[in-house]
This record gives structure tokens, sequence and C-alpha cells, in this order.
């Protein structure tokens, strides 16, 4: 993205000090958009050949502070830890074990018996459809146990 802005302004400026003729004057200059700009392949070098008059160049200020870039979330359906399932569980009735984390077998036999009573496709996993399901349960909040 910094390489595509880098050449728009080093394009916009090789514009403005090179001049333009009398042909380029009376043509309508087209907008440059991101997706023509993203389409660059290998370095970045700019045209000299390509001249716009100065009267027609937008400028952007480059004194604004740049904005901090938060991380995306993970791409893909929420995916519960042990202990949010061990807990929506014990919250729902199918599970009386320790709240520690670990999916052992009496978690997956407490996961297959949640599916099994609410009509979902009994694996033992805890997947997006069985943990919409599952997800209601675990508001309430259960002290898990430390190990």
């Amino acid at each position: 993205m910094k390489r595509v802005l880098n050449f728009g302004i080093a394009v916009l400026v090789l514009a403005a000090l090179s001049g333009c003729s009398k042909k380029q004057q009376d043509e309508e200059l087209q907008p440059i958009t991101m997706e023509s700009l993203s389409t660059a392949d290998g370095p970045i070098q700019a045209a000299p050949e390509l001249k716009a008059p100065e009267t027609k160049i937008l400028t952007t200020s480059t004194t604004a502070p740049a904005k901090e870039l938060l991380p995306l979330p993970p791409s893909g359906p929420y995916k519960p830890t042990g202990i949010e399932i061990q807990t929506a569980l014990k919250n729902a009735g199918f599970y009386a074990g320790k709240i520690d984390g670990n999916i052992g077998p009496k978690s997956k036999k407490s996961i297959e018996d949640f599916q099994k009573e609410n009509g979902l496709k009994v694996d033992g996993r805890v997947g997006p459809k069985t943990w919409e399901a599952m997800s209601k349960y675990s508001n309430t909040a259960v002290k898990p146990v430390k190990r």
C-alpha cells in the first residue's frame, strides 16, 4: 500500500514539475484510482511522459497524523476456549466436572449429549452451529478450577 501511495505521489509531483503541452491541456484528465495504481508490476518508476496542468492537481495534506492500525480479528467463526465450553455446558446442566479448560472424555461426552438434546450433528466437536446453541449458556459466570 505504501508503494502504491508513493508511486501516486511521485507521478503527481513529476506531472506538476514537468509542465504540459497545449494538446494535453485540452484533454480531460482521467482520475487515478487505487486499482490502477495497484496493478503495477516490478519496481515502481515514475513515467516522465505523464504531464498534467498544475491547476487541476489535487493534493492531500501530508501533515495529518497517521492513524494507528489495529490488528484484524481472526477470519472465520469464533473458536471458544475449553473454559468457555465447559462453563456453558455446566450452566446448561450437561457437565458436572471441574472447569479446567481441558476437553477430555467427560467434556466430550457432555458435548455429545448437548448436541443430541439440541438436534445438532453429534460429533463431540464444538463447531459454529454447536457454539451458537451453547453460547446462550456461557453468560452466567462459573468460577474455573485452578490446576
